[in-house]
């Protein structure tokens, strides 16, 4: 038994350990409070706290002595506070036995995912304190998750990517030949577990031969009093064959899969949280060439109906480009009014060839009985050079002056 009559004293969340958050949701759950005997208490409450916080230091040396600068921010999300037991001036004196207090907090529209870092970290959390007379406070704490929606459904993240970048190859001073490099993938938002189908073309016109590698690359930036610390990390790569000299290689669609990581953060002041697809291609005895192209990692996956307006066609021109597919080059002829529907049928349906039910007690409103009348004009014409009613020769063109 612990002293103070209090023999347990703890938080729980109604989604669990496992369970995230968003923005707009309410946060519910209850404070578990067992006293071993009669248990005065003054307060009882409930805080939510959520923010971004940086920090780090950097040193340089002045002559013989060595300063160091400190570099810290935070930014504040979340602050809610809700009071289970209000302290009047009295004491609540609660009988021995296990007792339960629920809470409930509606949490901001708009917050951070949570994240941590080597510099700086996105934290949310729920503190429970209990005021007791002529005894310390007794608290709890829990940690809970929060990740921000990120929908990659939209004509900015759907937007294929594309670059291209040239190198020439040197050794001692020496030209050995020019190297090119072009990437393009089909759209810029992914979510982890997809797969990256990497489009590339090596152009090796150097003399010696080189390596073409592409990566996922995440970079997390902290930014504190007007300075900058960046650190990166390659989440994915994949590595391609040698090119000869004077050889071309062309990846046509070569799968990189994304694994289980966090979301893009864009949207916080003190930190963020990038993704970029690196195609480069080593070079020996010259720096490497590199091309970037922006990626956003996601929360809500591509819908296979949405957006469909804006990415069939930026698809169908990706893959023209790339010589990956072709349009038809011309349609095929609709067909005739004949084969469609036979004048036996619309005769022995009279005017309407979609008779509609002779009896009076069936509804044509509900969801089971819908009728529609379908177009089966007869197409027009193919489009021609000659005029199909040509003018006769006995009509004289008027003169606008007459």
């Amino acid at each position: 038994m612990r002293p103070g009559g209090v023999r347990s004293f703890a938080l729980e969340l109604a989604r669990g350990p496992g369970g995230a958050y968003r923005g707009g949701e309410r946060l519910c759950g209850r404070v578990l409070l067992e006293a071993a005997a009669p248990l005065r208490v003054r307060a009882l409450e409930v805080k939510a706290r959520g923010g971004a916080a940086t920090h780090w230091l950097e040193g340089r040396s002045v002559g013989v002595n060595a300063l160091s600068s400190d570099y810290a921010a935070a930014e504040t999300y979340l602050r809610r506070r809700q009071l289970l037991l209000r302290d009047t001036g009295e004491t609540t004196t609660l009988p021995p036995g296990r007792h339960e207090f629920l809470f409930s907090f509606q949490l901001p529209p708009n917050l951070v995912t949570s994240f941590e870092g080597k510099h700086g970290s996105v934290r949310y959390c729920i503190k429970a304190t209990l005021h007791r007379p002529w005894v310390p406070a007794r608290r709890a704490r829990k940690v809970f998750t929060v990740i921000e929606p990120v929908d990659i459904n939209t004509p900015a993240l759907l937007a294929p990517q594309a670059g291209a970048r040239e190198k020439v190859a040197r050794s001692w001073y020496c030209n050995r030949g020019l190297v090119s490099l072009s990437a393009k993938i089909d759209r810029k938002g992914y979510t982890p577990g997809e797969v990256i189908p990497v489009f590339a073309e090596i152009d090796n016109s150097s003399t010696r031969p080189v390596l073409p590698r592409a990566a996922v690359v995440q970079t997390q930036t902290f930014m504190a009093r007007g300075a900058r610390k960046q650190k990166r990390a390659v989440v994915a790569s994949l590595a391609g064959e040698p090119v000869g000299p004077g050889q071309r290689a062309l990846w046509q669609g070569r799968a990189l899969r994304i694994p289980p990581v966090g979301p893009s953060i864009l949207h916080c002041r003190v930190l963020h949280v990038d993704y970029a697809l690196k195609v480069c291609v080593d070079i020996p005895g010259t720096s490497k060439l590199l091309l970037e192209l922006p990626l956003v990692i996601g929360t809500i996956p591509l819908h296979p109906f949405g957006s469909r307006s804006s990415s069939v066609g930026s698809h169908a021109s990706f893959l023209l480009d790339w010589r990956l597919g072709a349009l038809p080059e011309r349609p095929e002829a609709p067909p005739e009014y004949s084969e469609v529907v036979a004048d036996t049928e619309v005769a022995a349906l009279g005017q309407s060839p979609f008779p509609l039910p002779q009896d009076p007690e069936m509804s044509l409103e509900g969801p089971f009985f819908a009728y529609i009348q379908e177009f089966r004009y007869r197409p027009p014409p193919l489009y021609s050079e000659e005029d199909p009613n040509p003018p006769s020769g006995a009509m004289r063109p008027r003169c606008m002056t007459c």
